[in-house]
Formats: C-alpha cells, structure tokens, sequence
C-alpha cells in the first residue's frame, strides 16, 4: 500500500508529548551506553554503521533499543542537555530506553516522547519518511490497555 505525504499512523503511547522533526532511522540497534555522547549527541560507537552521526533534534526512528539498563541514564542526560532526540518511534517497546525518556521528563521537565507502532506492517512506511511528527497522549497507567492506540504519527 502506498501512503501519501499526509499519512497518520496509529501507535502506542510509552512517553507522552509531541515532537516533530527530520527522521534519523538506525540501521541496527543502539546502545545510549557506550554509543550515544550525551554532550553532542554524537553516536560514538565505533562498531555503528552510523557512528558519528548526530540524534539531536531528529525524530529517532530504531527497531528497539540495544542493551545496557545505564543507557537510560545516558539518554536522559542527552535529553536535558538539548542533545537527545526529539521524539522516539520504535518498532517494539524497550524499557532501557523508555526509563531513560521517562526520567527525563519527570526530573527535568523536558518531553521525548517515546511510542510503539500499533501496526507492526507500518514499519516499511515510517522508515521511509523523511520527516515525522508524534503525537503521543498521556494515558491514564491503571486503565492502560497495552494494546491501545494513543498515540499518532504523521509522515511527510
């Protein structure tokens, strides 16, 4: 199926807020720990097809995160200092990195929001995107249904 420049897809809220941006999609997994440079937002893992590229500002588009539970720290940290990424769309859910955009938003007041695809068929299309907007609504924890759309994101 093609979609057009307008295109919304259903996804699940992890970390609630808005952002857009240009889409920055990781080739492989990433771990924040060891391979993201909180002060630049540089990836310095030297292993990464990616290494050296820079996630600030960008819509960070990864099929789930790669190890270390430190890494949340190191996203966090990122994320305070204007460095991290503006929003988060992954394929499935990763807590490493979802702990990491949480504290970032409770400590320091600052949204990434994090979301899951409801459709896992929509991947092809969010990875084509040049840019994306998220759309992440709060949810209400004791009520959350873990398969519930709240969250959109627009392709362009």
């Amino acid at each position: 199926m093609t979609r057009t420049a307008a295109a919304r897809l259903a996804a699940v809220t992890l970390v609630p807020g808005r952002a857009e941006g240009l889409a920055f999609v990781l080739a492989e997994p990433l771990s924040f720990w060891g391979g993201l440079d909180a002060a630049s937002g540089r990836i310095i893992d030297r292993w990464h097809p990616q290494a050296g590229a820079v996630v600030a500002g960008r819509i960070l588009v990864m099929a789930a995160g790669r190890g270390s539970s430190s890494g949340s720290s190191v996203l966090a940290e990122a994320i305070r200092l204007g460095t991290g990424p503006a929003g988060i769309v992954l394929l499935t859910r990763d807590a490493i990195v979802t702990v990491g955009a949480m504290v970032a938003r409770e400590l320091y007041g600052i949204s990434c929001p994090v979301v899951t695809l409801a459709e896992p068929a929509d991947w092809a299309s969010v990875t084509a995107a040049a840019r994306l907007s998220v759309d992440a609504l709060p949810v209400d924890a004791p009520s959350l249904d873990v398969g519930t759309a709240t969250a959109e994101i627009a392709l362009s």
